[in-house]
């Protein structure tokens, strides 16, 4: 029915959970940033690392007034995290702790039922399959290693990577035009109905709109092509396939 399906990741291929919140995590990344010579306690890094963030938003909001939704690398910040004491660390340094920040924060990530084999029969029909992710690369390329999916997609565009995000237009262009996709042939399948299914709906795409556990409160009025309102994930395959 499409040559091209357009993916997103968290809460429509994948289940996952962090927690960003828990005092616990700031404990074990301030330990790891001691290690490295960088002396913080949990609550000044977890503050320190808020602000940065928020600084790292404002300089793209000034580099790209024309993006309405922005995102940013991540590891800018854990970098930032480490000159400001004083210590200077190679770009391997801050991946592992990047690296290390993710899977503290994360208490499980699964594929849910039957992804793996969907990406799988779209391409033997002959589809070209593509990711669309609001993420960072610092965590996200690590991730889609452990769910064993990285080598499924033909192009894979991750928000951090362009500093916008879904819903944002550009961020869908990038992606329609690095890889010279129709959007008239191309389908637009995520969880979130406005970043996954207005954003696409706005580019001209086709959607489907599965609400998953980890979706937002659903949106009878999101207008997308089809509909899957308990995430049975398996059923993906009657519009797809």
């Amino acid at each position: 029915m499409y040559k091209n399906y357009m993916f997103d990741l968290y809460g429509t291929l994948a289940d996952i959970h962090t927690d960003e919140s828990d005092i616990s995590l700031w404990e074990k990344t301030a330990d790891y940033y001691c290690s490295h010579g960088a002396d913080y306690t949990a609550e000044e890094l977890q503050k320190n690392y808020c602000k940065l963030v928020d600084g790292e938003k404002n300089v793209i909001h000034s580099a790209h007034p024309e993006y309405k939704y922005i995102d940013i690398k991540i590891e800018k910040v854990f970098k930032k995290l480490y000159t400001d004491k004083g210590v200077s660390v190679t770009d391997e340094t801050v991946a592992d702790t990047a690296l290390f920040f993710r899977r503290a924060s994360r208490e499980y990530i699964r594929l849910y039922d039957g992804i793996s084999e969907l990406l799988d029969d779209l391409k033997r029909h002959g589809g070209n399959v593509y990711l669309l992710t609001n993420a960072q690369r610092a965590f996200t390329w690590d991730e889609l290693g452990i769910l064993g999916i990285r080598d499924k997609f033909d192009g894979i565009v991750i928000s951090s990577d362009e500093e916008c995000c879904k819903p944002d237009p550009h961020f869908y262009k990038v992606l329609l035009d690095r890889y010279n996709l129709d959007p008239k042939e191309t389908i637009m399948v995520g969880n979130d109905p406005t970043a996954d299914i207005k954003g696409g709906l706005n580019v001209g795409l086709d959607t489907l709109y599965i609400h998953t556990n980890i979706s937002p409160e659903i949106d009878p009025n999101s207008g997308a092509t089809y509909f899957i309102p308990n995430g049975d994930t398996l059923k993906m395959r009657d519009y797809l396939i």
